[in-house]
């Protein structure tokens, strides 16, 4: 749906600015895409593709700050891993 919707934006704006059908047309057409964006059935759809755009966007934040935390658990577990061997060795060492 993004290529086609993307063609037919593309098309617009293309037929607009390059119209030769003069101010009359161009107004014609900037009123009608007012009365099309000014729609309930329009404003609507964009009401719910924001809110798909904000759940996916919070969705894909949350997978990355899980990641991140687990990839810095895993950092600092490997990190303190030669601390406590070290200090095994230096009880060790220390026993008569």
């Amino acid at each position: 749906m993004g290529i086609k919707s993307g063609f037919v934006i593309g098309f617009g704006a293309g037929y607009v600015l390059g119209a030769k059908a003069g101010r009359e047309r161009y107004d014609d057409i900037r009123r009608w895409w007012s009365q099309f964006t000014g729609s309930p059935a329009v404003q609507k759809a964009a009401f719910r593709t924001k809110s798909a755009a904000a759940d996916a966007s919070r969705r894909g934040l949350e997978a990355v700050q899980t990641g991140v935390e687990k990839a810095g658990t895993a950092v600092r577990t490997r990190l303190h891993k030669g601390d406590e061997t070290e200090l095994l060795i230096d009880r060790l060492d220390a026993q008569p």
